[in-house]
């Protein structure tokens, strides 16, 4: 299917204060069988359906082939939101997938952990390992890889880079097998694999105490920024609050740090996301059960927590979330005005939280924050079970898509099959009670730019021409491009799409 991108030019856009509405839910589905089926990510794919990667320890219902225990668990949607296949991915033990994301040949790249020995998990180290699989477009197995060593070793995000391969982080007990460098207890781990998933480098971050990545992006400059918890005030890490604190660290192209900031309070704080923003700092989420230190503004037990980063790691702002029970950010991401959409959960009905019905279960729970930090619009959304976000993405439309877990019938949610299942939600675009005709809102954002322009999914072959057809800037493919040192102008974007076909659009570098 052809990717068709078409962006205004020289649209006049209305200065004037809009009031923002919360984007409605156009469509939801739950798959699963009846026991436990959790989804860790949702993102749509160059053909216009979606893709879903979690666990389950079912094998009836929408799911078949389990290998024993629990199994992770992708699917895939066809354009009309019906299953076009599903794979059960394991061995006879227990394998989960944590992270997942379109290739850009078209496939898909999965990562998590697994304890089996047999099955889709071969290779194992010892306890459980990192487990990377390649699948093709149709799910079918191309690679896998095992990463670890006698401890525990597990894998919680993976982006493919620039240059074909693969960037994946998480965390190692360990200190032998694929791991070195460990610096007591567990540590942050950092893998860069080439596009067959040999290791070219690792890196593990830490101190004495327990530390753990749970994100990371490529950055424009082609080193990573990893977003985790830190326990430690030694190694690597410095300026710990006094117990678990956010933990970002700025990586070079082969793994050296460049720069880390420790943030929070005495109490627990977390960071489960992280992005590199517009103006070239970094956006982060999570949680926080703190109240002093850099945290203010607790609305009581756990609060979700985002924190604005520039481009060096000082702190810009930050934004505590929440009411008197328990929220948890798990998702963040830049949106196309830029502001920002955090996804998670929440069981609290006061505060900043409005429309949760459920007295004691949780709902996944979304929140849209302006430039710099103001709630603009919040939404509660699932039925009178447990409900959770654990991912959230820009589709092509200007919306979203949220992947996570449901254990409702009701209310949002319908088509449980009993359990959790896996809940895909589609949300529409942001409405403004005052529109603008000429906005319009496409795959790539924002445009204007003035620096980086971002894809909402990957693309290849990227080029930039200026309108003497002169090409001025050439990109192997990726999420986003840097355009800081063009001129200012118009210029047409060639790149591919993930079905090889070619698209063309024009953008303004500002």
């Amino acid at each position: 299917m052809k990717i068709h991108l078409q962006i205004m030019l020289f649209c006049l856009i209305s200065t004037a204060a809009v009031a923002q509405v919360a984007p409605a839910i156009e469509w939801q589905k739950s798959l699963g069988g009846t026991a436990d089926d959790q989804a860790h990510f949702a993102q749509q794919t160059a053909d216009g359906g979606y893709i879903m990667a979690g666990n389950t320890t079912s094998n009836d219902g929408d799911v078949s082939g389990n290998h024993g225990n629990g199994d992770a668990w992708v699917v895939k949607l066809n354009a009309s939101n019906e299953i076009e296949w599903q794979k059960t991915l394991g061995g006879s033990l227990y394998d989960y997938a944590q992270s997942m994301q379109q290739t850009a040949d078209g496939g898909y790249i999965v990562a998590g952990y697994t304890e089996s020995h047999d099955g889709d998990a071969t290779g194992n180290h010892g306890g459980d390992d990192a487990w990377i699989v390649k699948l093709d477009a149709t799910g079918t197995t191309q690679w896998l890889k095992l990463l670890g060593g006698l401890d525990s070793d597990r894998a919680f995000a993976i982006q493919q880079t620039t240059d074909g391969g693969y960037v994946v982080a998480g965390y190692t007990y360990s200190n032998e097998g694929d791991v070195s460098g460990n610096h007591g207890s567990s540590d942050s781990w950092v893998v860069k694999l080439t596009a067959s998933g040999t290791i070219e480098w690792q890196k593990t971050l830490g101190g004495t105490g327990p530390d753990a990545a749970f994100a990371i992006k490529q950055t424009t400059d082609g080193g990573y920024i990893m977003a985790g918890v830190n326990n430690s005030n030694n190694g690597n890490v410095s300026g710990n609050q006094g117990f678990i604190d956010f933990w970002v660290v700025k990586l070079n192209a082969t793994g050296a740090i460049q720069w880390q900031k420790s943030t929070g309070g005495t109490d627990s704080d977390q960071a489960y996301s992280i992005q590199q923003t517009t103006d070239g700092g970094y956006i982060a989420a999570g949680s926080t059960y703190s109240n002093n230190g850099d945290v203010s503004g607790n609305h009581g037990n756990l609060d979700l927590w985002v924190v604005k980063f520039d481009a060096s790691g000082t702190v810009e702002w930050k934004k505590t979330l929440g009411g008197s029970a328990t929220e948890q950010a798990y998702s963040i991401l830049q949106s196309a005005d830029g502001g920002y959409i955090v996804a998670g959960y929440t069981n609290s009905s006061d505060g900043d939280v409005s429309g949760n019905d459920a007295t004691f279960a949780f709902d996944v729970w979304v929140v849209k924050l302006n430039a710099t930090g103001t709630m603009e619009w919040q939404k509660v959304l699932g039925g009178t079970n447990g409900d959770l976000a654990n991912f959230i993405e820009h589709t092509a439309d200007g919306g979203y898509v949220l992947g996570g877990y449901s254990a409702s019938n009701d209310g949002d949610a319908s088509g449980n099959h009993g359990d959790n299942d896996f809940w895909i939600v589609k949300l529409g675009p942001e409405n403004l009670e005052t529109q603008n005709p000429n906005r319009v809102t496409n795959i790539l954002y924002p445009n204007p730019t003035q620096s980086i322009l971002h894809f909402t999914r990957p693309l290849k072959k990227i080029s930039l021409n200026n309108l003497l057809g002169q090409k001025v800037l050439e990109n192997a493919g990726g999420e986003f491009i840097n355009v800081e040192g063009l001129s200012r102008g118009v210029y047409v974007l060639e790149a591919e799409g993930f079905d090889g076909k070619p698209l063309s659009t024009k953008i303004i570098k500002e």
